[in-house]
Formats: C-alpha cells, sequence, structure tokens
C-alpha cells in the first residue's frame, strides 16, 4: 500500500485496503482476547490474595467466558485453504420438481442472504430468472466479505426438501432439489486465460435495476465458452461493459473450479476409488413432513428447528462443516 502507483489501479487498490482492514480487525480482536486473559489473571490473583482463596477458584467465570471468545476466534485458524479469505458467488438452480424445486429454490435464496447478513457480508444479486409460476429458477449473488468463500463454500453442492407442498390441492407430500454452487471470486492476476475464439458473448434487454436504460438498451450479457458449454449472464450493473466485465469474472471461476473438480477425479481414479456426480447426492436434507430435521450428510451434524435454518442459522452447521473437512485433511 506504501507503493506511489498503489492507486494507479483502484478496483485492485479497493480489494487490498478491504484486505488489510480485515486483517486489521483481526489482529485487534487476538490482541484483546490476550489482554483480556491477562487483566483476568491479574485481577484474580489479588482477590484471591485478599480473600485467601485459591486462584483457581477465582479464574473458574472468566475461563468460562474466555474459553467462549477463544472458541469463537478459533475458527479464523480454518481458513487455510487458497481461495478461503476471497469473496464468493453463490448461484442457486432449481433441480428435479417442477414448480416446487423453482419455489425451494427461492427458500435457498433466502436463507443464504439471511446467513450472509448474520456474517456482516454484503450480497448484491448479478443474475436472476424467476420461476414459470413461483419461486426462481436460478439466481446469482455476489458476496463480498473477508473469509466470504471460506464460510460460504460448505453449502457446494445438492439440497433436498420434503414438504407438503403448497402447490398441491391433494396435500401430498413431496421431495425437491435444488444446486447450490459456491465459487471464489477471481482477481484478474489469476492464472485464468481464455481464449476469445472460445467465447459467444450475447447481449439482451436487461430486466434488472439499473435506472432509465432498464429495458430499453441491451446492457445485459451472456457469454458462452463454447467448449465446455459453461454459460453466465449478468444484467444488474448499469452498462454493458459492466455487465460483460462481471460475466468474465463468473466464468474464469468456474472455469478454475471445472480444473479443479478434473484434478480431484484424476487422483481418485488412480487411488481406485469410485467418483461420483455431485448433483443427484444431497449434502443437506431438509424434512419438515412428517417430522422436522434438517441434517447434513457429510457431518452428520443434526437440527430440529429446520424454521430457524431456513431463517438463516447456518452458524452451526459451517462450523461442523470445517471442523469435518479440516479432519478429512489430517
Amino acid at each position: 500500500m506504501n507503493e506511489p502507483d498503489f492507486w494507479a489501479n483502484s478496483s485492485r487498490a479497493g480489494n487490498i485496503s478491504k484486505t488489510a482492514s480485515a486483517i486489521a480487525k483481526e489482529i485487534e480482536r487476538w490482541e484483546r482476547l490476550h489482554g483480556d486473559i491477562l487483566g483476568a489473571l491479574e485481577i484474580a490473583q489479588e482477590d484471591a490474595k485478599e480473600r485467601d482463596v485459591t486462584l483457581l477458584d477465582e479464574l473458574k467465570s472468566d475461563a468460562a467466558r474466555l474459553e467462549g471468545d477463544l472458541g469463537t476466534m478459533e475458527f479464523a485458524l480454518f481458513f487455510d485453504e487458497q481461495y478461503d479469505h476471497r469473496n464468493a458467488i453463490v448461484t442457486i438452480y432449481a433441480g428435479s420438481g417442477g414448480t416446487e424445486a423453482m419455489d425451494w429454490a427461492q427458500m435457498l435464496e433466502r436463507m443464504m442472504t439471511k446467513f450472509i447478513g448474520r456474517l456482516e457480508y454484503s450480497a448484491r444479486t448479478i443474475d436472476r430468472t424467476p420461476g414459470d409460476i413461483a419461486g426462481i429458477k436460478n439466481v446469482t449473488i455476489a458476496v463480498t466479505g473477508q473469509t466470504a468463500y471460506g464460510w460460504l463454500k460448505g453449502e457446494h453442492g445438492v439440497h433436498r426438501l420434503v414438504r407438503i407442498s403448497p402447490f398441491d390441492a391433494e396435500q401430498m407430500r413431496h421431495t425437491s432439489f435444488a444446486m447450490v454452487e459456491v465459487m471464489p471470486e477471481l482477481e484478474a492476476v489469476d492464472n485464468i486465460e481464455i481464449d476469445p475464439k472460445d467465447l459467444r458473448i450475447d447481449t439482451f434487454l436487461s430486466g434488472g435495476h439499473g435506472g432509465q436504460s432498464v429495458q430499453t438498451t441491451y446492457s445485459a450479457v451472456r457469454v458462452v465458452h463454447l467448449p465446455t458449454g459453461i454459460t453466465v449472464s449478468c444484467q444488474n450493473e448499469r452498462s454493458q461493459l459492466q455487465n460483460k466485465e462481471t460475466a468474465m469474472s463468473i466464468l474464469k471461476a468456474r472455469l478454475l473450479q471445472r480444473k479443479r473438480q478434473e484434478e480431484l477425479k484424476q487422483r481418485n481414479a488412480i487411488r481406485g476409488e469410485l467418483v461420483s456426480a455431485e448433483w443427484g447426492n444431497q449434502i443437506r436434507s431438509y424434512v419438515l413432513q412428517p417430522y422436522k430435521l434438517v441434517k447434513d450428510h457429510r457431518t452428520e451434524y443434526e437440527s430440529r428447528q429446520p424454521d430457524e435454518v431456513l431463517d438463516g442459522d447456518l452458524m452451526a452447521f459451517e462450523e461442523a462443516y470445517l471442523r469435518w473437512r479440516k479432519s478429512e485433511k489430517l
């Protein structure tokens, strides 16, 4: 940040400044906790002398409080993978189940948005396609915040819902699926090269927010990567150039994720392990009927409060996932 030309690239400088600010706050929290521990010890020693009691008894109440603080901050140490400290791009797709699945995708959109708010991160909708009758077909959300990808990566996968369908006059129980895709936001410096010949770029009328030019100019952009068939749309920005830049950033993230998945499949094949597609293998089930239960099938963590989970109370699930992922690596 002390470089003379630091602000020559305002976008890069802004990202670095946000990162520096987040790191400074994290250091401040650790230093404050360290000070609290030393302060509690000093006070307990004085009280123990005056009241003629053991130091251990005096420290018990302070220890319980400090243990809670330390447990919360411990998770900063879990974000040690390459992209954990990046912003995140979350895309939700309705799966099999028709209207019920589109409604389920919208419920997941609300759950994710609520959880992002609890993390005090900012969320910006990039692209959103409404359902034919209800819900949504898909939505893409850009999440900005320190360790946003680290916190949200545990949501990547298929989510399964079992409930009495509000769209069924016979009140039958239905099972719906939706896919949540979580990717790190990549900066221009990342080594992801795309041949312009491999791209088809279409423009269309924007249907999102954007002022007077909405639905009057072809500012929305759809980018198709021909070799892989990956398609990215963006219509939230005010100009076609901004939408194109955002779409290209998401495309690079998806190409990187695809590359990492292919490498993982190759390693698994060498080890002789079975490789199964992510779609169709739910990571979490939300059962509202005939009983109430949310269960993560990777960590085995459960909650019997599905209403609270769907209202964005995902912290316990994310903590269980981070601990599980760490144990899998050890």
